[in-house]
């Protein structure tokens, strides 16, 4: 970690915050330069997560840790990867998700300063304000509030077709870069602001295509989903924006399920909201609020009966309701249909799906292993375009994210000098716990998994003998459902595993009656 002041921002009331320079590794490894302002009080209230503009860096969010006139909070500001100081090819990553999931790394280390997600606030600008909605979306975390600055949901690309050609050229040539030739002056009325951003060093001018058309992507489905987030937000939106619209940023703030939402439209306001000449009249709004909302007591929201009422129950009903077979969502289903069943033929996997279920443990199993087969070529090819179709990339992608979890999840509790006993609950054919398990440094003590169904149970057994396991390691037949089961294990797990299950039940009361099992054992 680097520790150095250098990056001071001037107090209002002759008090002068120096910043400290750090910097943490991300999920793979990435050097992510920030800095950190501690709170000029003994008795800090929480902290500040600063996230700034795209092409820019955490230093030009600098001026709002004073002008805030915050004390008793922590401030930190970070360099995106890629930008700024921080390590990375300039303007690139390797997806949208990547950065988001930055983000949770960059609050685990802040957690490591001692403050619990509890005691976080975000304030985000533009891209770093989509970055920090979709984490917000994606991660749900308990934090205090969100504040977010003209994000940019839908970037105003003035030339015709700009977003279907750089889509369309990627997938012709790959990855590529675009430009921002976004002058200062159509940023902020501030010529101090104007003057800076011409002449920073560290400005990043070009952006990666594929961030670009992700951006579009995720944007909307945060704006689409945005019932999906409870924390306590502020929207603000500049009155007159060059460089993103305001539709989405208003159908974002209808959308949001937070009791504690504001929107607030600065007339006149360029779209650097918090860079702007009169940026006292945004920063008069983001300090009461965000006081307000650290001073409130906590609330968790309930979502027990959501399964019986509310958006989702909504949402489900409507997917659930047949279409008219004439209409073109029930011409496009039907004939999805009919060529997956005609696809069965030469297909291995949809043969597979069609037998067992696309839900089933031998379905995911045959996903997992990513082997087209089929009859002839033609069903190879069949199997392949199966296989890579989004969901089932999509799975793949949860196989890896599951297969780190459950070692960093081993190395937590051997550090704490437990045992390490797993159960897996519905483990399908148990391909995705077996090849975690193989990958750590050292073994656990007892690995149980589960299923309901017989032919699961005898595949997977069939994978463990294959495997040459030791006894550890064993597959037995059992109900995810049943509470007494669960709560009489011989052997209580330290670590529980339940994936692609409950999502799979319409029920809370079946879900709930299963975790309290599972926390009985």
């Amino acid at each position: 970690m680097l520790h150095q002041q250098t990056v001071a921002a001037v107090a209002p009331a002759n008090i002068e915050r120096v910043a400290q320079e750090r910097s943490f590794k991300s999920h793979d490894g990435t050097e992510i330069f920030y800095r950190y302002w501690p709170a000029l009080s003994e008795n800090r209230k929480g902290a500040i997560l600063l996230f700034h503009r795209g092409h820019e860096h955490g230093g030009r969010m600098a001026h709002l840790v004073d002008e805030l006139q915050m004390p008793d909070h922590a401030f930190y500001a970070w360099d995106a990867r890629g930008n700024g100081r921080s390590a990375g090819e300039r303007g690139y990553a390797p997806s949208f998700a990547a950065l988001v999931r930055d983000i949770d790394c960059f609050v685990r280390e802040i957690g490591s300063e001692g403050f619990a997600r509890r005691d976080i606030a975000l304030i985000a600008q533009s891209f770093g304000a989509v970055l920090a909605a979709a984490w917000v979306h994606d991660y749900a975390p308990d934090i205090r509030a969100l504040v977010l600055a003209s994000p940019a949901f839908s970037v105003k690309l003035y030339m015709p077709f700009a977003k279907q050609g750089i889509a369309l050229w990627q997938k012709m040539k790959g990855r590529f870069f675009v430009n921002s030739y976004v002058k200062a002056k159509f940023l902020t009325h501030d010529p101090e602001r104007i003057a800076s951003f011409d002449a920073d060093p560290l400005i990043t001018r070009p952006i990666a295509s594929n961030i670009l058309v992700e951006l579009y992507n995720h944007a909307a489905r945060i704006v689409a989903d945005a019932r999906a987030i409870t924390v306590p937000t502020q929207l603000l939106i500049s009155g007159s924006d060059w460089v993103v619209r305001h539709g989405p940023q208003h159908e974002f703030f209808v959308n949001l399920a937070s009791p504690a939402k504001e929107r607030h439209v600065l007339p006149g306001f360029f779209h650097d909201t918090l860079g702007e000449r009169d940026r006292h009249k945004a920063l008069d709004l983001i300090g009461p609020f965000l006081e307000k909302q650290f001073a409130a007591p906590e609330k968790p929201v309930d979502l027990i009966d959501a399964d019986r009422v509310g958006y989702t129950r909504d949402e489900a009903d409507r997917l659930a309701s047949p279409l008219p077979l004439l209409s073109p969502r029930g011409l496009y289903w039907a004939m999805s249909r009919a060529s997956i069943r005609m696809g069965a033929w030469l297909s291995s996997g949809m043969k597979t799906g069609i037998a067992t279920g696309f839900d089933s443990g031998s379905t995911l199993d045959y996903v997992y292993e990513n082997d087209a087969r089929g009859i002839s070529p033609i069903g190879r090819m069949i199997d392949r375009t199966f296989l890579d179709a989004i969901g089932w990339r999509g799975i793949r992608q949860r196989k890896l994210h599951l297969e780190e979890l459950i070692g960093s999840a081993v190395e937590t509790l051997k550090a704490a000098g437990r045992p390490v006993h797993i159960v897996d609950i519905a483990a399908g054919h148990g391909r995705y716990v077996l090849d975690a398990v193989q990958k750590c440094a050292e073994p656990p003590a007892s690995v149980r998994l589960q299923d309901f169904s017989e032919l699961n149970v005898s595949l997977g057994r069939k994978l463990i003998a294959e495997r040459k396991l030791p006894a550890t390691v064993s597959f037995h037949q059992g109900d995810a459902f049943d509470a007494t089961m669960l709560a009489g294990l011989d052997l209580g797990p330290d670590l529980a595993i339940v994936s692609g299950l409950y999502e799979l039940f319409s029920g809370n009361a079946m879900i709930a009656r299963s975790l309290g099992g599972l926390a009985s054992a």
